[in-house]
């Protein structure tokens, strides 16, 4: 019975664990636009085009968007989510 007891609370504590890290999993990325290839795009277009993943019909176009980790847009050559809309309007 102790046995069963040990390995409750362990299963408890890793699930405790692994749901308390996950918004901070989510801030270490951000939107980079202009370097999803064709079809490996995370979400929506800036142009309302699409609403979905996996939608993006040409590499590189700066209206698609995929999440990376934090602070490596720039050096992938992608945009901001502010640079892209500027060159939308």
């Amino acid at each position: 019975m102790k046995q069963a007891a040990l390995i409750a609370a362990t299963a408890a504590t890793l699930m405790t664990v692994a749901l308390a890290s996950a918004p901070a999993a989510a801030a270490e990325k951000e939107k980079c636009f202009g370097i999803a290839k064709a079809g490996q795009n995370d979400c929506a277009s800036t142009t309302g085009g699409h609403s979905c993943a996996g939608q993006a019909k040409v590499d590189m176009d700066k209206t698609e968007w995929k999440y990376v980790a934090a602070g490596t847009c720039k050096s992938m050559n992608g945009l901001t989510a502010d640079e892209a809309k500027k060159l939308k309007s």
